[in-house]
């Protein structure tokens, strides 16, 4: 060897002719099984291959390939070894220059056969599957450094390649785990190491054939559920690519999601929980424009999952399998539960600019589900299923101003939803809204309804409120009031619906409030009391209580973080008397302790008083004067989208008003409507309502549509018969004046149809 070695690399030119004899020995012994004549041949071709790298070596390397197919074409596993080792040697040389013709699709396909071998000696099998892998790994290391190689990340051969090494990867039973075997020896190791280097090395354009047979191996192999394999699998993907190429790989998951679309659920559930998986690792990343599709396409199988879900319940319901029924149902709420963990966990490592593009999208999203059928109780499960994710997404968020973190296309479809019947669906509303108020994390603070004694031993945190800040409050307090106090009569609270309220309260003190917001939700306070002692709408002594004691916890909050020593004092007062008393109107008792039949609303000293804090609050800064103001919250379209009892039980009279209709005629009608009760017609009326409320619970929704449009086309026109009759000639009216007889004449302008200047117009 050492005087050809010599030979070789003194007269380069001769190497074509030595590599075709030595390749015609080797040819000839393998087939006479002279298999010792076979090694030497090799050894001679592989010292060679390794001392010379001269141009003229291009002819040389033909006949050794030639030579290494022969030997993994054999039936011997010795051989194939033998063939495999030579080249991976060969693999491992870097030539100076590329090659224009060789192609390497045989040992793709012959590597990824031995990678499957299925040999009746366990251990012959894994050194087959050894050298098969090693195979491929040289090819990769071979060719995609290579830009005439770029062929192999075509679909043909990604579609060898990738399956070979996940069976290997899987832990297949054919392969056994022997006893000392290291990462060299050991298939599933060498597998993966394979598989991070090729994915390591793909660029933009290949990541899609790369991923695509990963997909597709997982679903020949049923590899979904249970879906271990599957999330390692992409565990290794996501960080073995480089990480702008992140988006490609959730891309192709979302993709694979929406083919299974009828697939069982706990295959989707599967898909799901590798997708969480997948956007864990890249959403600190770069994930580039998927964002909004991945919530999207997660919103639909969350929708579809209910319905799925809904259409087994109502099978159920029709009394056809009752077990398997709950077996599916059951199975639904995983794939439920994946979507809304998934949702949650992207969002809620979104920079804060995305994360607040991402709850504008969901509650745009939500909002129209669950409003769409409400005359379906299970849609409540669709709005707490689609609402679970927002807390998830704005925990930890953190903006500079509130009109950036709480922009009204967001604001407006969580406060309608805020006035959904359903005690949970509230309370996710307001675990949202202190997600995005609560700037200095205070919350934890907080936790938990109570009289503070005291408060500075809290440690709040806050910060002189801005300029922006003060805007918003300007702008949206009324609103924020107006959900909390149409939040706390509801009649299925529960202790932390109180607690939550409670939280809000503070929160938007610390966070929001100066004098005039303090002085709002002093106000507030007063008018919850108010509603409580009232009692107008025949609210449960429990909500009325807890109402009562809502008040106390924040009003003896609110009196320590303004620092008013009166107000303080006054505060102080109220709740030791309630304590000797009347304890079931403080937050301590209220919830555990047996509650009266009815508030005593003689005994004065036992509620806060509007004129004592007012006289409180006459120092420099505070308007006093506006707590004598009853607050009255805003109505506004709202109360149309939702659930309300109000929206259910009120029956509207329509009284047709004809164009000669007197004023006179017009009263006497009116009068009769409000007296109306107290003729003979209360069963008449009773009946009516009746019927009104079942023709809504039971109708077609097609025949509600048509009655409310008939109804609205009927308001429409008598409204315009009666802007026409109350029109009169404006003194100055725009347009055209016109001459007739003798006599100018003034068009008359309808006032709805002026224009007015912005600084007219209220």
């Amino acid at each position: 060897m050492e005087k050809l070695t010599f030979y070789a690399v003194s007269a380069p030119e001769k190497l074509d002719r030595i590599g075709a004899y030595l390749a015609e020995r080797l040819s000839r012994d393998v087939v006479r099984h002279r298999y010792g004549y076979v090694v030497i041949a090799m050894e001679a071709l592989d010292q060679l291959l390794m001392a010379c790298h001269s141009q003229s070596i291009k002819p040389f390397v033909e006949s050794f390939l030639h030579m290494v197919a022969k030997l993994l074409e054999s039936r011997e596993p010795d051989l194939q070894v033998l063939g495999t080792n030579s080249f991976v040697k060969f693999a491992n040389i870097e030539e100076d220059t590329p090659s224009y013709h060789r192609r390497y699709d045989f040992f793709v396909s012959q590597f990824s056969a031995m990678c499957h071998s299925t040999h009746e000696d366990p251990e012959t099998r894994t050194r087959i599957r050894v050298a098969g892998i090693k195979g491929l790994q040289g090819v990769v290391r071979k060719t995609v450094n290579d830009e005439l190689q770029a062929i192999i990340w075509e679909p043909q051969h990604m579609d060898k390649l990738i399956p070979s090494m996940l069976f290997n990867m899987v832990g297949h039973p054919s392969t056994p785990s022997v006893a000392g075997q290291d990462g060299e020896e050991n298939p599933a190791a060498l597998a993966e190491s394979c598989f991070r280097e090729l994915l390591g090395r793909a660029a933009y354009g290949n990541m899609n054939n790369a991923v695509r047979p990963v997909l597709v191996h997982l679903d020949n192999h049923h590899l979904w559920d249970p879906n271990e394999f599957a999330v390692s699998c992409f565990r290794i993907i996501m960080y073995s690519i480089q990480a702008q190429h992140s988006h490609h790989v959730i891309q192709q998951v979302l993709n694979h999601l929406d083919t299974h679309n009828r697939s069982t659920p706990r295959l989707r559930a599967g898909i799901v929980q590798v997708l969480l998986e997948t956007v864990a690792i890249a959403a600190k990343g770069s994930v580039g424009p998927t964002v909004l599709e991945v919530f999207n396409t997660l919103l639909k199988h969350l929708r579809m999952s209910v319905d799925f879900e809904l259409g087994q319940v109502s099978r159920r319901n029709s009394g056809t399998s009752v077990s398997s029924g709950r077996g599916k149902e059951s199975e639904e709420r995983i794939v439920q539960n994946a979507i809304i963990q998934t949702i949650g966990f992207f969002g809620g490592n979104l920079p804060d600019y995305q994360r607040a593009e991402v709850m504008m999208f969901i509650m745009g999203k939500v909002p129209r589900s669950v409003i769409s059928g409400l005359s379906e109780p299970p849609c409540e499960l669709i709005g707490l299923s689609s609402l679970s994710p927002p807390p998830q997404v704005t925990s930890g968020f953190k903006s500079k101003s509130m009109a950036a973190a709480l922009p009204a296309p967001f604001l407006d479809p969580l406060f309608s939803i805020s006035l959904m019947e359903d005690s949970e669906l509230r309370q996710l509303v307001l675990e949202i809204l202190h997600n995005i108020i609560d700037r200095h994390d205070n919350r934890a603070k907080l936790r938990g309804i109570r009289i503070i004694p005291n408060v500075a031993a809290l440690k709040i945190k806050r910060e002189k409120i801005s300029k922006q800040d003060v805007a918003f409050m300007k702008k949206h307090g009324q609103q924020l009031y107006r959900h909390i106090y149409l939040g706390c009569k509801e009649e299925d609270n529960v202790h932390k619906n109180f607690e939550l309220l409670f939280t809000t309260l503070a929160v938007l003190t610390i966070e929001l409030a100066n004098e005039d917001v303090v002085v709002d939700l002093i106000r507030l306070a007063i008018a919850l009391q108010d509603m409580a002692l009232s009692n107008e709408e025949n609210m449960p002594i429990f909500i009325r209580c807890g109402i009562m004691a809502l008040v106390a916890a924040y009003l003896n909050f609110l009196s320590q973080m303004i620092a008013n020593p009166p107000f303080c004092q006054h505060v102080s007062k109220v709740i030791e008397l309630r304590n000797m008393d009347a304890p079931y109107l403080l937050p301590e008792h209220v919830f555990r302790d047996k509650l009266p039949e009815s508030l005593d609303r003689e005994d004065k000293q036992l509620y806060f008083q509007t004129s004592d804090m007012a006289e409180c609050l006459a120092a420099p800064g505070y308007n006093a004067e506006r707590l004598s103001i009853p607050y009255v919250p805003q109505v506004t379209d709202e109360d149309r989208l939702t659930r309300r009892k109000s929206f259910v039980d009120t029956i509207s009279l329509q009284v047709d008003i004809m164009s000669n209709m007197s004023p006179v005629c017009f009263w006497h009608i009116k009068g009769m409507c409000v007296f109306a009760d107290t003729t003979g017609l209360e069963e008449q009326e009773r009946e009516k309502r009746r019927q009104v409320m079942e023709k809504f619970q039971k109708a077609p929704f097609e025949e509600i549509a048509a009655h409310c449009e008939s109804k609205a086309t009927m308001l429409h026109d008598r409204l315009a018969q009666i802007f026409e009759l109350t029109i009169r000639p404006p003194p100055s009216p725009s347009g055209v004046v016109s001459i007739s007889a003798g006599h100018t004449q003034h068009p008359s302008v309808p006032v709805y149809e002026m224009k007015f200047p912005d600084l007219c117009v209220y």
